[in-house]
């Protein structure tokens, strides 16, 4: 069956190109993703798979699934596009190699048993659908969750960070008349908490950090009293870390608040992301098939510095996040307009075939060999 498997995908790879050139020549930014969705569940549809449309509500996400029961194989599908940018992190690529091999394992369910399945997870990584899918608990009744990446080099699956989206809310006070308290913008206040907090992280030994800071409506009078407020992300090995780090971090924001005599309310902008646990034993079985469907040359895991939303589905389910290679210049960036221009070359289409097909193959030794799935599960608890 394996070599099925090979057969047909090489066979349908036109359909595959086809794929992925159509979302690059259309990219589409966070759930805005219409037309990408409408193309990939089409293709699923005309290869009988049972498709949920809006899934949990979200208008660009699907579910698509072929056969029934256990052991259910999922691939996760990315399609969304940076705006203004295209397709830099090769969301196009991504879904191809997702959607080719779930094509791919199809074809042989009906001898093997089990089911394929295809989850659109339309967003960003760090603060994708994925979050709030795993909130819906719709990841608990699948065995094994896969998720390829498209990169400069090929890569076993490792880990990445935790992340907690804070918002900070401040409200100056202008109807104070003690006239002994400082008054302080809201300016003040931000500059004063990022420019301290960077310096007191560095001093914990927990390898926390805070980035990606955007200050909106700061003012600088002490005579205004519009609201403001400031993002960040807190990053950590963990999440327990994060949380741990979280408290301090909001004891600080209080106290200062307080001696600034600047009202503020502090809470979540998005879900936070668990750091990604990669199981190792599907990781072993998914890089011997890649060798075997000829990507020799993988190194052995690669981190991510940023937050991803299958961390916090590999809490619950056995995933794995590889980097499959799609350039053969090192010099090239993920991500960037070059990396997106990568994506149209002859050596990464050659190699999202093979990826594929060692997607699929993965799926059907998983289906077929019940210590496998045993060992996966064992190492998840």
């Amino acid at each position: 069956m394996k070599q099925k498997i090979i057969s047909y995908i090489h066979s349908i790879k036109e359909d595959i190109y086809s794929l992925s050139n159509y979302l690059y020549t259309n990219p589409e930014t966070n759930y805005k993703e219409y037309k990408s969705c409408s193309y990939i569940i089409n293709i699923l549809k005309a290869n009988d798979f049972e498709i949920q449309e809006n899934y949990c509500n979200i208008p660009t996400s699907f579910y698509a699934q072929y056969g029934n029961g256990h052991p259910k194989i999922c691939f996760i599908c990315k399609y969304t596009s940076t705006e203004n940018m295209g397709h830099i992190f090769g969301n196009n690529v991504n879904a191809s190699i997702s959607i080719g091999a779930a094509l791919g394992l199809s074809k042989v369910i009906s001898k093997s048993g089990g089911s394929v399945i295809v989850i659109g997870c339309p967003g960003g990584y760090s603060n994708g659908s994925e979050l709030t899918l795993t909130k819906e608990k719709c990841f608990e009744d699948i065995d094994v969750i896969i998720a390829p990446h498209c990169d400069i080099s090929n890569a076993q699956s490792g880990t990445s960070m935790a992340t907690i989206p804070l918002k900070i809310k401040y409200r100056q006070d202008i109807n104070n008349n003690n006239k002994d308290i400082f008054n302080f913008t809201s300016l003040d206040a931000y500059i004063f908490i990022f420019n301290t907090l960077s310096q007191l992280l560095k001093g914990l030994d927990n390898h926390c950090s805070i980035d990606t800071i955007s200050i909106n409506n700061a003012s600088t009078s002490l005579n205004s009293s519009a609201k403001s407020e400031a993002k960040f992300y807190l990053r950590a090995t963990s999440l327990t870390e994060a949380k741990i780090t979280e408290k301090i971090i909001l004891n600080f924001i209080h106290s200062v608040s307080r001696i600034m005599n600047i009202s503020q309310e502090i809470s979540l902008f998005e879900l936070p992301s668990q750091e990604l646990l990669t199981n190792k034993s599907l990781s072993r079985i998914f890089t011997h098939n890649l060798k075997e469907c000829g990507i020799i040359d993988i190194d052995c895991y690669k981190n991510s510095i940023y937050g991803l939303g299958i961390g916090s589905i590999s809490h619950i389910t056995p995933c794995i996040y590889p980097s499959i290679s799609i350039t053969e210049d090192p010099l090239i960036s993920c991500p960037s307009p070059t990396f997106a221009l990568e994506t149209q070359t002859d050596h990464c289409k050659d190699n999202m075939i093979k990826a594929a097909q060692a997607l699929a193959i993965t799926g059907l030794d998983i289906i077929e060999k019940q210590d496998l799935l045993k060992e996966i599960r064992l190492e998840l608890k």
